[in-house]
């Protein structure tokens, strides 16, 4: 995995990547997690659904989805790493590992599939959502979400100070080294009208001056300054200045937006 790669998907292996990686995991569901479920909840969800929820990054979707469905529906969290899943294994809920990048649907059947910051870190994104498409039923529900840094690429959209300029250099040098398509998200709705899928809609939430934000940032920066100053992008004297901005003074820090596009399969 790459250090955009790491950025970008919120580091799911948690054991692997340490405590910053769990602190980061936690930002994002606080900051993603209401959109998820508002997007969710539009789309019906009721007693009985069967629910794939996609590399599950977190068990707080994974145990939303199963008060939702009740004892009588399903929810199948799937992950190529589930070893920190194993509290949330039980009814209505099954742990499962699972490369959606490169195995077939674990099942089919599904009135619900959702994937979130999923399709960005696969090998095969194609495969990946085709796998996702084939395991809904007829008038089943697709929900994918993907960051989009192209589109807002700053971490203080309001680049007033020298705090600011530091915050988006930063932000830059964590986003220039190759590993992800910057601009995926903004193509969902495409891509899920070619595959075939009906009634297409996106949407983008974009977060700003949130604790949240300041904790992702905090987070994500102190976990990638190493890769960041061996690279030679940053001096570890400008993390260690920008790690003191954001703790001596409010900044209005942003996240790359996140595009959800949901559709309904025929």
């Amino acid at each position: 995995m790459t250090l955009i790669d790491g950025y970008l998907t919120g580091n799911r292996n948690r054991q692997a990547e340490g405590a910053g990686a769990g602190l980061r995991s936690e930002a994002f569901c606080t900051l993603f997690d209401p959109t998820t479920f508002r997007h969710i909840e539009r789309l019906g969800i009721g007693p009985g659904w069967r629910c794939w929820e996609v590399g599950a990054g977190g068990t707080s979707v994974v145990s939303w989805l199963a008060k939702r469905v009740g004892p009588t529906g399903r929810v199948l969290a799937t992950d190529a790493d589930i070893s920190w899943h194993t509290s949330a294994a039980r009814p209505p809920v099954e742990v499962r590992i699972h490369d959606v990048g490169a195995e077939g649907p674990p099942g089919g059947g599904f009135d619900l599939v959702h994937a979130r910051l999923v399709l960005g870190r696969v090998a095969d994104r194609e495969l990946a959502l085709g796998s996702m498409i084939r395991a809904l039923r007829p008038g089943g529900r697709l929900l994918i979400e993907e960051t989009d840094p192209a589109l807002q690429p700053l971490a203080c959209p309001d680049e007033h100070g020298p705090a600011q300029q530091l915050a988006n250099r930063l932000r830059a040098a964590l986003l220039t080294q190759r590993g992800a398509d910057l601009a995926y998200g903004r193509g969902l709705p495409r891509l899920l009208r070619a595959a075939g899928l009906r009634q297409v809609e996106a949407d983008a939430y974009f977060p700003l001056t949130s604790p949240a934000c300041v904790a992702l940032e905090t987070a994500t920066v102190q976990q990638f300054r190493g890769a960041l100053t061996s690279a030679g992008m940053v001096t570890e004297a400008e993390v260690a200045e920008h790690l003191s901005n954001i703790a001596a003074e409010p900044m209005d820090l942003a996240t790359p937006p996140l595009i959800s596009s949901w559709a309904r399969k025929q």
